[in-house]
């Protein structure tokens, strides 16, 4: 398997030192890589951010857009599937687009996934602070920047020391988590279809319709918003493959974990998003879409009276779990990248006792500290505005591990019908689909009108100068450690002929 590529950091062999510990192996099962796939994408929170902003944009198709915007994630699901069959590798997307495209592209792929990690962890925590203490009645409290950023620290310390202490652990925590979260949204859900068939709501209720499933209804324009959207409410759930070292049934566990957390987000997000709709109308989602309080704080107010904290918790419990589900990606990258020496050797520690890689994780949690102390001071909005370049970083490293499946495996694609739609074309569409989505995202952000705020930094729109200069930081980083440390660059085994992993032929890629 990949994770014995690179004994130890020097490069000594077996003889002259003993092999470092790996990542412990069988530490969870499938459904614990499932629910950790569920809980990075912070389902309860992704609804609060992007609701309104999709029914602003396609009123009552909404949960067509969202269902539209499922397709490209299903896709790319599938491409983490049979990339990991025959490569399990923690760093997914870096080792597998390395083997299949080369060192440069590889490279510039883990980058993405670790820099969307340091953009997002500090904002998640701040959610689940926030959240929380409206959840206490403290909203004084949630008003101080000093008390929440405070907090929030802590926060990510906390899930930090989670994830080093062990996967274990760390999966036993995210199944609380996710059954409390998934329980609270239920409940929120059927209170607000009961009282719209029942016609008890407060606000300008519709009742639901099938029709509202048409990702069309509203325009194509309306549809190209919404996936931009879609791009973030789905994403995370390959933190399930970023454990593959330590799941059971490493070879097609986790990427079945990653396919299957998908299609749970969709009927939770349709679910939802159908209630939400009928029960507050267009109108108020629409005037409240820059608000994400709007949705889960006064409209939880709105549906459930005095238990309007069951709503509040799901969505603290939900940008809880996934602030520390974010920290597995960044942290696995980093270690993958360090024992192939594409990164400097002591991010590839693994702890004696606990098997899990301490000084990346330390070392991400760090970063992203660093980043949401910094970013808070610069502008109310600086923050919003690092989220939005997620989008960015995300479509990137998508759209290049959809295209890595089909160049891996282009030898296979015509043996039969199912490797040419499943492993070629449709990582291939789901890959086109996501590079049309950075381009027009591209377009978007450069215009400053539609940055939070509508500040302008350098004449562009600041979440394109951070995935800018995010892009730029990663090139330098590349550059000087090609020329520190060059091994990693000399690696040709994989990259010359896909075939030739470890001297294996790949089997042929069955379902």
């Amino acid at each position: 398997m990949a994770h014995d590529d690179g004994a130890g950091a020097g490069g000594a062999g077996p003889e002259s030192a003993p092999p470092e510990a790996g990542l412990k192996a069988n530490a969870i099962g499938f459904l614990d890589a499932l629910v950790i796939g569920l809980n990075s994408t912070s389902p309860a929170y992704s609804l609060a951010a992007v609701i309104g902003p999709i029914v602003a944009l396609a009123g009552i198709y909404a949960p067509g857009v969202m269902l539209a915007s499922f397709v490209p994630m299903l896709l790319i699901a599938a491409a983490f599937y049979y990339l990991n069959k025959v490569d399990q590798d923690c760093g997914t997307t870096f080792s597998w687009v390395t083997r299949a495209m080369g060192p440069w592209a590889g490279w510039l792929g883990g980058w993405a996934i670790a820099m969307t990690g340091v953009l997002v962890i500090g904002s998640l925590a701040d959610v689940a602070v926030h959240f929380g203490l409206l959840a206490a009645g403290l909203d004084g409290w949630a008003t101080d920047d000093v008390i929440r950023q405070g907090l929030t620290v802590l926060v990510i310390l906390a899930m930090t020391a989670v994830c080093v202490i062990g996967t274990e652990m760390s999966a036993r925590l995210q199944d609380v988590l996710i059954l409390a979260q998934v329980f609270f949204l239920l409940v929120f859900a059927v209170v607000a279809l009961y009282r719209v068939y029942a016609g008890t709501s407060s606000l300008d209720a519709i009742e639901p319709s099938p029709t509202w499933l048409n990702p069309f209804g509203a325009g194509g324009s309306a549809l190209t918003g919404g996936l931009l959207l879609g791009v973030f409410i789905y994403w995370g759930w390959e933190s399930a493959v970023n454990l593959t070292e330590e799941v059971e049934n490493s070879a097609t566990a986790p990427g079945k974990a990653g396919i299957w957390s998908t299609v749970v987000l969709l009927v939770t997000y349709l679910s939802v998003g159908f209630a939400v709709v009928a029960y507050a109308g267009t109108a108020f989602l629409a005037d409240n879409a820059t608000e994400e309080e709007a949705v889960f704080a006064v409209l939880a107010h709105e549906v459930m009276g005095g238990w309007d904290w069951m709503v509040l918790l799901a969505v603290c419990t939900s940008a809880l779990a996934s602030t520390q589900t974010t920290i597995i990606p960044a942290s696995r990258t980093a270690l993958s990248m360090a024992r192939r020496h594409a990164l400097p050797p002591p991010l590839a520690h693994i702890h004696p006792r606990f098997r899990t890689p301490d000084v990346s994780t330390w070392w991400v949690a760090g970063i992203a500290i660093g980043w949401y102390l910094v970013v808070n001071q610069i502008s109310e909005n600086a923050l919003l505005d690092s989220l939005t370049a997620l989008s960015l970083l995300i479509a990137f490293y998508y759209a290049l591990t959809g295209l890595a499946c089909a160049i891996y495996y282009r030898r296979h694609l015509f043996e039969n019908l199912h490797n040419l739609l499943l492993i070629g074309l449709g990582p291939l569409v789901g890959a086109g689909l996501l590079t049309w989505l950075l381009v027009k995202s591209v377009q978007d952000m450069s215009d400053p009108a539609n940055s939070a705020g509508g500040a302008s930094w350098f004449g562009l729109g600041p979440p394109l100068v951070i995935g800018i200069a995010i892009a730029v930081a990663g090139v330098l980083v590349m550059c000087f450690w090609r020329l520190r440390d060059g091994r990693f660059w000399q690696e040709r085994r994989s990259v010359a002929d896909p075939d030739l992993v470890h001297g294996r032929t790949p089997a042929p890629p069955g379902p």
